[in-house]
């Protein structure tokens, strides 16, 4: 994944922005930007490439500073803000684009920090380009003008994202910039015939830039400026219409292409409430509220709800429990609300569930039996109405014990086979579950009646193999994520694959006299193996 940093109104006063940003617990800095001067708005030219792994939380870090020296020390210059997330979280939202407020300075109003991401392509081609004009408009009163170049790629929700600036040509109207040389994948993302923006400015030494003119063309178009110059018209004003289109390669390859800039995950969690799981008021139960530390329940629902909660934009999770007595008249039941609300099982985030969760244990008597069938067809009558592709729902299911209903559970897991569905089932406690790897088909398809599941859309991993001998449940906790996590991205491209899916086309870009010309030179040279995305 390839990050874009800009920020808007970080101080109340001039600034130059320079972003650190940190991509492990103890706060490793990744990278640095440029540093721009004079300006509340920064859009930084810079961008930073991670590597983006699906099943693993990513935190990061981003802090602000206003520049007023040389130095390399951060401490010798002006703090303005930080801002904490993860890389799943700017990957997940929606264009792949995050806005989130600075903090850090009590009292203080510190902007905003804005994000975008997208996946990076294999082209390893470069290209050397180098530009002149002709005829440009004299901006500056005194003098003539003082022109840049600003280069913009295209995204594909038809937003632009800077990619190279020119070095300024002081008191000139017919200027020669140096050559440069960029990789065509920061130009264009490897794709030939997508938007590239240049806009022309004329240089203010107090940031103020005055906008001279754009024009738009491709790498392509640039690329035959290998024999013979390209022309292009500065138009001066900024249009609402652009006759070029982005043009999208429809292929179904990335992890980012299906569930980030396509799909939208639904996750759904169910929990055992049976009486094998021991009286939760008793530190020997697997359900026992300490006040000190979560018990396995709650472990393995926080360790991989914090994932998958930074692709659900809305943050609202059905919660069901099972094989537990209801009040007032102890029906069993193997699909109830953890919040009591039939009409509406939703929980607001993570934390939500979990409090929710601790609250039925307090009024709900643990019973059985220990029946999967009901709530895997409850959301599969869910994912049932939405088989276009925008939408993926996944059933976490934790459990302590040997299914009760197999041959009705292996029905609904080959009936939801067909559907935008995955199922993780997490087994806590001491128990055998040799049947729960029946369930998840790694080996043997599941059958049942005769028919085969379409899919492998089970995982199942039994948590105790997750217990870390030396006590840091942070790690353990990061691993039982990561695994049980690992098969989704492909389970959702073969729901995709086998339905003919593609991903939707991306909007237009939108854009809107003196002329510009460039010579481009392309070369493509050897580069060690990338690798942008795991799943």
């Amino acid at each position: 994944a390839i990050l874009s940093p800009g920020c808007r109104n970080s101080v109340n006063s001039k600034l130059s922005g320079r972003v650190c940003f940190d991509g492990t617990f103890a706060c490793k800095q990744f990278g640095r930007t440029e540093v721009i001067d004079n300006t509340l708005n920064p859009d930084f030219v810079r961008k930073f490439v991670l590597d983006f792994f699906f099943e693993e939380k990513q935190n990061l870090r981003f802090d602000v500073y206003n520049v007023d020296t040389r130095s390399s020390n951060l401490s010798k210059h002006d703090f303005l803000g930080q801002m904490f997330c993860t890389l799943g979280e700017i990957i997940g939202s929606t264009g792949s684009r995050l806005e989130r407020t600075l903090s850090g300075i009590p009292g203080k109003k510190c902007g905003t920090i804005i994000f975008t991401a997208e996946e990076l392509s294999n082209c390893r081609d470069i290209a050397t380009m180098q530009f002149c004009a002709n005829k440009l408009d004299k901006k500056d009163f005194f003098g003539k003008s003082d022109p840049f170049l600003v280069f913009y790629r295209s995204n594909e929700d038809g937003t632009f994202t800077i990619c190279h600036k020119t070095e300024v040509i002081k008191n000139n109207l017919n200027p020669v910039w140096q050559s440069f040389t960029i990789p065509v994948r920061a130009l264009c993302n490897g794709d030939y015939d997508r938007t590239v923006k240049v806009d022309v400015y004329d240089w203010d030494r107090d940031g103020s830039h005055d906008f001279i003119g754009e024009f738009t063309t491709s790498y392509r178009e640039l690329s035959r400026g290998q024999s013979q110059f390209n022309v292009y018209e500065v138009k001066y004003k900024h249009s609402k219409n652009n006759n070029k289109k982005i043009k999208e390669t429809k292929k179904l390859n990335s992890l980012d292409q299906q569930i980030i800039k396509m799909t939208q995950l639904n996750f759904t969690v169910a929990i055992d409430f049976t009486a094998s799981n021991g009286n939760p008021s008793q530190p020997t139960s697997l359900h026992y509220m300490s006040p000190y530390q979560m018990n396995a329940y709650a472990m393995a629902l926080k360790a991989v709800g914090e994932i998958v909660q930074d692709y659900d934009s809305d943050k609202l999770f059905p919660a069901y429990g099972f094989g537990a007595k209801l009040p007032p008249d102890g029906k069993i039941s193997h699909a109830f609300p953890l919040n009591s609300n039939t009409e509406d099982p939703n929980c607001v985030g993570i934390e939500g569930v979990l409090e929710a969760y601790f609250q039925s244990l307090r009024t709900v008597q643990l019973y059985g039996p220990t029946n999967f069938a009901p709530v895997i067809n409850q959301v599969a009558r869910c994912a049932a109405e939405v088989t276009d592709g925008s939408q993926y729902f996944v059933l976490l299911m934790i459990t302590d014990g040997v299914i009760s209903d197999m041959a009705q559970t292996k029905e609904a897991v080959v009936n939801a086979s067909s559907l935008p569905m995955s199922i993780i089932i997490v087994g806590v406690g001491p128990a055998e579950f040799d049947a729960m790897e029946e369930l998840d088909g790694d080996e043997v398809r599941v059958s049942s009646r005769g028919r085969f599941a379409e899919r492998d859309i089970v995982q199942f991993v039994p948590f105790r193999d997750y217990i870390d001998r030396s006590g840091n449940q942070v790690l353990s906790m990061a691993r039982l994520a990561k695994d049980v996590l690992a098969e989704i991205p492909d389970q959702l491209l073969s729901f995709m694959k086998t339905r003919g899916i593609e991903p939707r086309p991306p909007l237009p870009a939108t854009s809107d006299s003196p002329s510009m010309s460039t010579t481009t030179t392309a070369t493509t040279t050897p580069a060690p193996k990338q690798r942008n995305t795991h799943a």
